[in-house]
């Protein structure tokens, strides 16, 4: 077992003296500041801390006269009287190689900054002869490809709003999401490819556009059948099918969408202006359009990619996701600081689970992110990554990376620093996470992000050092939600985050914030382990029960009822070929009591066939919850919010549970 703290890696003066961070420090006078101190002044400061993010990074617009930050949170205006656009700051670079797409079936595109500023060009104009323009919502039922990010960068150099959905995602939980919007145009595709498997949703987009009354044209791209038959997917038209008997509004093809070409303008909104509308995952209750504006995403973005992941031009940058998840919107930021993203369309594992590693080599990739759980896996497969002599950093989110990933990561790449991250769709961000001037000690997030005002609060408010706590925000970031869509007296948005402690934005994570700025994340406080008056986050259970070679998967849930108070319950999915065997059950509650607790050992362990989790990859721990305390299936969750779906049926109460012998 890896010690949580243990150095793994540290900079050399070298790559701190070429740091993006540096070079800030050094053009804003503060050459000499610790990042700690960097970090206070970015949050006592904010006004004089995000002017200089305008300025160091030149960004295309009119600044205004009027004040950077007025009001308290959550009523509060950024720069007033300004105006920008994120597709002009997204496009202004030139030269060379602006994105590059590759697929699960082998197809590779790579598209200059001429030939992306075409596309969009070509695109906007489209969009303008279908009624598009400022205000106005775009929808997208599209995967991580090309399409998908020309018709953003469209959309968004018109002042429309742009909200998408991967087709991944079932009607109902699509529906859930743009019917609140309502879109005027949707643009998606026929089905996609995913694990070696075809999946046909021409009748899916049938059933989204019917349900949709708002749109006056339906997009086609035939991305299905054009790879079927070896063509770019632009070239073909749609086939006769159930696309074509839309009921509202016009439908085309992308080639129609883009057939005539038209002086790519940008209009400039002001700072708030709504870019794009994301979702919170709607799997107990309908999502919330969270909405994000232009200047907010831009101004984060620049300071994040460049400070935090060191990105900027030359750089080329993947991460895995879908357009469904927050990461995809973070990924296409690295046109901002003029990095190339890679674009992905398929499955992490197939055909092997070397899959990511081998396209961040053959890309040249020098930032590879992904998910926690994909790091695990490689661990667990004993992978040996090969032919990544250009990557400089490797990103993990979307959960906790415990201190075994992190070492695993320094076994396999002892040049590379492994940075977890932490933020949320919320603010499209991370609040905390790592620079390229920290050390990297394992399981430990190195410190807080710049701008952001993190501390954990104890029960009474109160900020507390060392000690786990509720993840909040004393101070406002741009970035964080212009307001929630249909919520005019912002009653919903205030509900949501400041309903805990008035004025302070309340997360929902526990955190450890440590003396030296440096945090651990310990999974979600609204599914907290209370035993004997002990609160425990989740993601430390996960690191000892995941260790083992026979689990694959895990979901721990304290119900505190069930006949008898307290009670904690462990649900594991088993690797291929092991069994739920006496031995493993105690060796498992042996591992917990020793190496955490007695208090963390489960009443009750149960092999199930998977662990539920959202599209982007969470552990449903809430639901399940809900589940066990009599809540009906059908009502804890949205199985269209939902990966796996089916598995919630092996959490009813009634099935039997393996009782653990004492260790």
């Amino acid at each position: 077992m890896v010690a949580e703290g243990a150095l793994l890696w540290e900079p050399t003066e070298e790559i701190v003296k070429r740091a993006k961070l540096t070079r800030y420090k050094e053009s804003i006078g503060k050459a000499g500041a610790d990042y700690e101190d960097l970090w206070r002044w970015s949050v006592e400061r904010p006004e004089e801390f995000w002017t200089s993010i305008w300025d160091h990074f030149q960004v295309v617009g009119e600044r205004g006269d009027g004040p950077v930050l007025s009001g308290t949170m959550p009523d509060v205006e950024w720069f007033a009287g300004s105006s920008l656009n994120y597709a002009e700051n997204a496009l202004r670079h030139s030269g060379g190689t602006a994105v590059v797409f590759v697929s699960e079936d082998g197809a590779r595109q790579e598209i200059s900054h001429d030939e992306l500023r075409e596309e969009v060009a070509r695109v906007r104009a489209g969009l303008a002869r279908l009624g598009v323009g400022r205000g106005d919502r775009v929808a997208a039922y599209l995967p991580n490809i090309p399409q998908a990010l020309v018709a953003f960068l469209a959309t968004a150099s018109l002042g429309a709003i742009w909200s998408a959905g991967s087709p991944d995602f079932g009607v109902a939980s699509i529906v859930d999401r743009f019917r609140q919007i309502e879109p005027k145009v949707l643009i998606a595709v026929d089905g996609y490819r995913y694990n070696g498997k075809a999946y046909d949703r021409s009748e899916a987009v049938n059933e989204i556009a019917a349900a949709l009354p708002s749109l006056r044209a339906t997009v086609w791209i035939p991305y299905l059948s054009a790879a079927a038959e070896g063509l770019p997917p632009q070239r073909a038209e749609p086939a006769p099918g159930p696309a074509r008997a839309v009921p509202h509004g016009e439908v085309i093809g992308w080639e129609g969408l883009r057939a005539e070409s038209g002086p790519l303008e940008f209009e400039r909104v002001p700072f708030g202006h709504p870019l794009w509308i994301l979702y919170s995952s709607g799997t107990t209750g309908l999502p919330k359009p969270i909405v994000h504006g232009h200047g907010g995403v831009v101004l984060e973005h620049l300071k994040s990619l460049s400070f935090h992941q060191d990105l900027g031009e030359g750089d080329v940058f993947f991460w895995y996701t879908t357009t469904g998840w927050m990461m995809w919107n973070y990924l296409i930021g690295a046109l901002l600081v003029g990095a190339v993203p890679v674009l992905y369309d398929g499955s992490a594992a197939h055909p092997s689970p070397a899959t990511l590693w081998r396209i961040a080599a053959s890309e040249g990739v020098t930032y590879f992110g992904v998910g926690a759980p994909y790091i695990m896996a490689s661990l667990k497969a004993g992978l040996h990554p090969e032919g990544l002599e250009r990557l400089r950093g490797v990103g993990s989110t979307g959960s906790p990376l415990p201190p075994e990933g992190f070492a695993w990561v320094h076994e396999e790449l002892p040049e590379v620093p492994i940075g977890s991250f932490s933020g949320g769709t919320d603010v499209c961000t991370g609040f905390v996470g790592a620079t390229i001037t920290h050390p990297i000690r394992a399981g430990v997030i190195p410190c807080r992000s710049l701008g952001a005002a993190v501390e954990a609060y104890d029960p009474e408010g109160r900020p507390v050092t060392g000690e786990v706590g509720e993840l909040v925000l004393t101070r406002p970031m741009p970035s964080m939600p212009v307001m929630f869509w249909n919520d005019p007296d912002g009653a919903r948005y205030r509900d949501s985050y400041f309903d805990v402690y008035p004025g302070v934005w309340r997360h929902g994570d526990w955190i450890r914030v440590d003396e030296d700025g440096s945090c651990v994340i310990y999974g979600r406080s609204d599914s907290t382990l209370n035993r004997g008056g002990v609160r425990m986050g989740t993601s430390e259970f996960y690191r000892v029960v995941e260790r083992f070679e026979q689990v694959a998967d895990s979901l721990v849930i304290d119900t505190g009822v069930l006949g008898q108070e307290g009670r904690l319950l462990l649900y594991v999915t088993l690797a291929e070929g092991a069994e739920m065997t006496d031995e493993l059950t105690r060796a498992l509650c042996a591992a917990l009591r020793d190496e955490l607790s007695p208090r963390h050992v489960p009443n009750e362990i149960r092999a199930v066939p998977g662990i539920p989790r959202t599209l982007s990859g969470k552990k449903l721990e809430v639901p399940v919850r809900k589940i066990l305390l009599g809540t009906p299936v059908e009502q804890a969750a949205n199985p269209d919010a939902m990966a796996n779906p089916e598995v919630l049926e092996h959490f009813r109460p009634s099935d039997p549970l393996r009782e653990p012998e004492q260790a």
